[in-house]
């Protein structure tokens, strides 16, 4: 290209670096004579000259659109049925459990729930994930609803008894954050459960999952409602409630854990 243009500028003008003539007579005629200046090209080698436009954040901008979104990123094909299914072709259910305040048990109470969570380990031919979603919590609506009730009581026991109470909450969320906790037990069910012959199957299917979806969650209900109905059993021993999440909690949950919310800031009450 550079050789192009340096033979082309060689054929306009028969002389380099001349500058621009004008006829003296040429106002009398009305014309003038000019010579161009040719244009110099610098010699850069199309490497270096790639590398440059490459660096430039505008040029090296691809010329296709980017079309990746969180999902290709994350193992979760689709929830269905309160059924989480994996692109591998696993899947799992997720419980919910309420909690214990441990330390307010008397020594007898705390022995048999130590002894009731031995056996619910022992119990166990499968494996679980126990999660626990910390998040910071911001009371001041709390304190705003506890001060408009507060107005209504007319009894002066009860009012400075709640007064109290009150400079009490203000007391302690100045000196510790407030934390809200939920606990999780998640069943997984393996893709490998699922055979040989449709593990074979899934090298030439094509699709977010690897095996049909009715064929995956019949196969996931089978191997993990039993085991969801141990683990309710053997949590009533303890004094602890499991719910499974519905498809709607499922989708909420795991939202807000790929896009989690801003930690609150705390504010003068």
């Amino acid at each position: 290209m550079n050789k192009e243009l340096k033979i082309k500028n060689m054929n306009n003008t028969t002389t380099q670096g001349q500058n621009t003539t004008r006829n003296p007579n040429s106002q009398a005629d009305g014309q003038s004579h000019t010579t161009d200046k040719p244009i110099i090209v610098p010699e850069v080698k199309n490497e270096k000259l790639r590398k440059f436009i490459t660096k430039v954040p505008y040029f090296g901008t691809p010329d296709m659109p980017l079309t990746s979104t969180t999902q290709d990123f994350i193992p979760i094909a689709d929830i269905a049925n309160d059924i989480v299914l994996f692109k591998d072709g696993g899947a799992a259910i997720v419980m919910e459990s309420s909690s214990l305040n441990f330390g307010l048990l008397s020594e007898r109470e705390q022995a048999a729930v130590v002894a009731a969570f031995a056996a619910l380990i022992n119990s166990l031919s499968f494996s679980v994930q126990i999660m626990i979603r910390t998040q910071r919590k911001d009371i001041s609506g709390y304190i705003k609803y506890f001060d408009e009730k507060s107005k209504n009581i007319t009894n002066p026991k009860l009012a400075a008894i709640t007064a109290d109470y009150r400079a009490f909450i203000t007391e302690s969320i100045k000196k510790k954050t407030v934390l809200g906790k939920r606990f999780f037990v998640i069943i997984p069910f393996n893709s490998l459960e699922l055979g040989v012959t449709k593990s074979a199957q899934s090298i030439l299917r094509k699709g977010p999952l690897p095996f049909s979806k009715d064929y995956v969650l019949k196969k996931a209900r089978v191997a993990l409602f039993p085991k969801k109905d141990h683990l309710i059993r053997q949590a009533g021993r303890l004094g602890l409630k499991l719910k499974q999440l519905k498809t709607n909690d499922l989708i909420d949950l795991y939202y807000w854990i790929n896009n989690p919310e801003p930690p609150a800031v705390k504010k003068d009450i």
